[in-house]
């Protein structure tokens, strides 16, 4: 057999391969997009139905009247009012410590058996339905305070949520920091305390403030923890040790009841919580995109 012989077949055989590679590219490559077409397809669907069921209902009462009585005109102002600042302290209460605990897992616990336990500690956190927690602080909280709603609860309950979120987010930003900067921080006679505050948080800062918008994002829209603990107010309170309404347990009670205006309040409070998460989301991002971009 010559050689030009099996050049030949060698090549005939690539072809082949090549032509089958290509085929099972472009299966692959189709299925893709059509299960992106179908994903993205029930997104504006849901969108859709979103902004026309809720564009009747923005209007300046939503942002500055109070909960209306059943068959009454009225707006979310308690309500925006209450998950603020639910939200606000949750966020107090989460970031510091989640900060805490990751750097712990990152600079000191990272090799021991006991940053493993935190680590999985922290996956099951992270991954716990919210209603459990909801119910742990109705019990460790609620209950042993006589049983007396309040924000102050609902703010924990939420906290608990952001929590795994900051330490996992901290924990993996300090981890991306490189080993040089220590090694030379350290060389210079800096105490591993300020190595930390003065140089590893500084280049993790961003990855850390994500993080923690991403929490907010998520306990912001948040309804089964809030209904063991804060449970709601149809007034307005600003006293964190009562009750407080807050928008995702106003939507969940307006949107099953019989009356079209408080229907119509659920879907207006549906929009604007969406569009807070929306541009919540596009900040951790824009926060994300200016770190990594090189100034010129």
């Amino acid at each position: 057999m010559s050689a030009a012989t099996v050049l030949d077949r060698e090549r005939k055989v690539a072809d082949r391969l090549y032509a089958r590679r290509r085929v099972r590219n472009a299966i692959a490559v189709l299925m893709g997009c059509l299960t992106a077409a179908f994903g993205l397809f029930f997104l504006g669907w849901i969108l859709w139905t979103l902004v026309s069921k809720a564009a009747g209902g923005i209007n300046p009462a939503l942002f500055t009247q109070m909960t209306p009585p059943p068959m009454q005109e009225g707006g979310l102002l308690n309500a925006f009012f209450g998950s603020a600042v639910m939200c606000g302290l949750a966020i107090a209460i989460g970031t510091p410590l989640g900060v805490a605990a990751g750097t712990w897992l990152s600079e000191y616990g990272r090799a021991r058996k006991a940053g493993i336990v935190v680590r999985f500690i922290n996956d099951i956190l992270l991954s716990a339905p919210s209603i459990v927690l909801g119910l742990f602080v109705y019990t460790a909280f609620v209950m042993t305070t006589g049983g007396r709603f309040s924000a102050l609860a609902g703010a924990i309950a939420l906290a608990f949520i952001v929590l795994p979120v900051v330490v996992r987010t901290t924990d993996e930003m300090l981890q991306l920091v490189p080993t040089q900067m220590r090694e030379a921080a350290l060389s210079l006679g800096v105490p591993q305390w300020k190595v930390v505050v003065q140089v590893l948080y500084r280049s993790a800062s961003a990855g850390i403030v994500t993080g923690v918008l991403l929490a907010l994002a998520r306990i912001s829209g948040e309804t089964a923890p809030l209904l063991f603990t804060a449970f709601g107010n149809q007034y307005w309170n600003s006293n964190i040790m009562q009750p407080m309404a807050s928008v995702p347990v106003v939507m969940y009670q307006y949107a099953g009841s019989p009356y079209e205006s408080w229907q119509q309040l659920a879907w207006a409070g549906a929009l604007v919580l969406t569009c807070f998460v929306l541009l919540v989301s596009l900040g951790a991002r824009a926060i994300l995109l200016r770190n990594k971009i090189p100034n010129d």
